[in-house]
């Protein structure tokens, strides 16, 4: 093959900006750099192992797969060098050029300009390659992708501005090797007592030998022979999850953790187990401390890495968890798939189904115990996944009552909008013949809190939840009971409280007020389904009510937010003949003015709802009209 041209190239936009973003903003924690790097080998280690379980011969002449890690301190220079799978020019130019990343946009949207903040969402992205330009301030890839002649080999340079260079190279060995120049105030990193240090700090959870060439021993007499140069692995070389709990420190735990999920920050909480008898495997799962940017892609990448008897097979394997579960990070290590698995294998494999139960299980008795024991983490964690931990109980019918007792909400209990109470706290304070979970759906807390809807439950004190996140609706139709208590929409179809006394002075007022009920439902009969008297209002003249199975308004807006086209639907009009409002309207023989009432409490009563009104200039006009006659009267 010919050795290609030189050719120069441009970063790709977000490329640049994550860059600048990058060197700026992680100056305080420069050395990640290595963690990076070191991680990146492994995993193109891990790749080769798992390609050569079809094809033997990517090995080459050298089975014996490791990463080196060298310095020149009268250069000035850090070299990263792995025997792994190795890139040819189109996959240097993917992975080195571009950010094919779900999220990018959203993740530079976010940027503020305030170094610690970015730094935490630089974090929650993934710094990888490009956290060598911290240090660096040129970087050379010379690599060969395995199987590929020594012609093939490419090299990479760049100084980490706004373009990169990439030329045909010959490379003997397979992999990749990175040489940093490093920045002149960069030099304490081209010293091997520092190296030592990091890599025993960063990678002595990875399996694949990290060698450094060995400290020789001073040697006296000035014509002593140079020793020579003999290798030795830093790191323990020995894989995490193998070792046994006890002899695993927690921040060893946070750095593997770190390793495969490629954050920034430390995990919330880890479960390390071993599962021996009809199946035999390993797990070590993590839960994230903040959500990743393709959070809500259900479709995007997600899962665990799987290994087979050690044995790296594959990134990313969803078949073991539930998409509710997609925001944790692990491994899982079976003695039972063969080792030519795939996904379609993976499928279709019983033993799957068994371990994905018993691994969706742990994680939820996880966030149970961090729920009870460290409240202020479960926290942090509910703000950041508990929308998505909501798509439980319709992905998994099996534990959903399991999942409800994670979930979080404001209630009519509560001073703000914090989500703290739990369904068992509700209903520990529920009252001793009530068989429901009352809640109401609305588009935020202020909306809910001051809902009209509320009036009798406060008189009565009975609790009511408050569901502002767009998917509770959803989630409470597939929920739908809860230890054998009910949920029940409070905006949704005839109240029914058992309070006797009520019942009968409704059914006199709907005898008293028949005549003003019919006079409304002919002015509004082109807007609401029905006028009737109500029994939820203490303190307001009107509200509007779904019908029992009808959608509800949180739904609706969800859908049409998504682009779906709904017929029109109308509500039910309830008011309030105790309130002067309405008894003045009760008193008005003026059409004119009885219809121009008719219509302010209507939209009065979509306003306290949360919803737009199709002509707030026409409610202005009346309102305006009706404050004027109030003040000349």
């Amino acid at each position: 093959m010919t050795t290609a041209q030189k050719e120069t190239l441009g970063f790709q936009t977000e490329v640049k900006q994550m860059l600048h973003l990058m060197i700026h903003s992680l100056y305080s924690n420069k050395e990640i750099f290595l963690r990076e790097l070191i991680s990146n080998a492994s995993d193109a280690c891990d790749k080769l192992r798992f390609e050569a379980l079809n094809n033997a011969d990517l090995f080459e002449s050298d089975g014996d797969i490791k990463v080196k890690i060298s310095h020149d301190a009268d250069a000035g220079t850090v070299t990263i060098a792995d025997n792994g799978i190795g890139m040819n020019r189109d996959e240097v130019i993917e992975n080195l050029g571009t950010i094919a990343k779900s999220g990018t946009s959203a993740f530079l949207e976010k940027m503020t300009g305030d170094e610690q903040k970015d730094s935490q969402l630089i974090g929650q992205f993934g710094v990888g390659f490009y956290s060598s330009f911290i240090v660096a301030d040129k970087v050379e890839v010379h690599t060969r992708r395995a199987g590929e002649s020594a012609e093939d080999g490419i090299r990479w340079t760049s100084e980490g501005e706004g373009d990169f260079t990439i030329e045909g190279d010959a490379k003997a060995t397979r992999g990749t090797t990175i040489v940093l120049h490093l920045k002149k105030d960069e030099a304490e990193f081209a010293d091997s007592t520092r190296l030592r240090h990091l890599v025993t700090k960063y990678a002595d959870h990875i399996a694949i030998p990290v060698e450094m060439i060995k400290e020789a021993e001073p040697v006296e007499g000035e014509d002593a022979p140079a020793a020579e140069e003999e290798w030795e692995a830093v790191n323990s070389a020995k894989a995490l999850w193998t070792r046994s709990k006890s002899e695993i420190e927690d921040e060893e735990y946070q750095e593997f953790y770190k390793h495969i999920a490629h954050d920034y920050e430390d995990s919330l909480s880890w479960s390390h187990n071993k599962v021996e008898g009809k199946l035999e495997y390993t797990s070590l799962l993590y839960v994230p401390k903040r959500p990743p940017f393709d959070l809500w892609n259900r479709e995007g990448a997600r899962g665990l890495k799987l290994y087979v008897q050690r044995v790296f097979i594959m990134d990313d394997a969803e078949q073991f968890l539930p998409p509710y579960l997609r925001f944790i990070k692990g491994v899982v290590d079976s003695n039972d798939l063969p080792l030519n698995v795939s996904r379609e294998i993976l499928q279709d494999n019983g033993n799957i189904s068994s371990m994905r139960s018993a691994l969706t299980k742990r994680i939820l008795d996880m966030l149970k115990k961090m729920a009870k024991n460290k409240p202020e983490e479960y926290k942090t964690f509910w703000e950041g996944f508990g929308q998505v931990l909501k798509e439980g109980p319709a992905d998994d019918f099996a534990n959903k009552e399991k999942i409800a007792e994670l979930f979080r909400f404001s209630s009519t209990k509560g001073d703000d909008d914090a989500q703290v109470v739990s369904l068992d706290d509700y209903l520990e304070r529920a009252q001793d013949d009530q068989d429901k979970i009352y809640y109401l759906t609305a588009e935020n807390y202020l909306t809910g809190s001051r809902s009209p809807h509320l009036e009798v439950f406060r008189k009565k004190g009975i609790e009511v939840l408050l569901l502002t996140d767009r998917v509770d609706e959803w989630m409470i139709s597939h929920l739908s009971e809860f230890k054998g208590k009910t949920f029940e929409d409070i905006t949704k179809g005839e109240l029914n409280l058992d309070d006797e006394a009520s019942k009968k002075e409704l059914e006199e007022a709907q005898e008293k007020h028949a005549d003003l009920v019919e006079r409304i439902k002919a002015k509004l009969a082109d807007k609401v389904e029905d006028v009737r008297l109500t029994n939820r209002l203490t303190d307001s003249p009107a509200c509007l009510v779904v019908g029992k199975e009808d959608m509800g308004m949180q739904m609706r807006r969800m859908l049409e937010a998504a682009g779906q086209a709904l017929p029109e639907a109308k509500r039910i009009l309830e008011v309030n003949t105790d309130h002067p409002l309405i008894a003045k309207m009760d008193s008005q023989s003026d059409e004119d003015r009885f219809s121009e009432m008719v219509e302010v409490i209507y939209e009065q009563a979509q306003l306290a709802e949360g919803s737009q009104l199709q002509d707030p200039a026409g409610y202005v006009e009346r309102m305006n009209k009706l404050l004027l006659s109030l003040l000349e009267g």
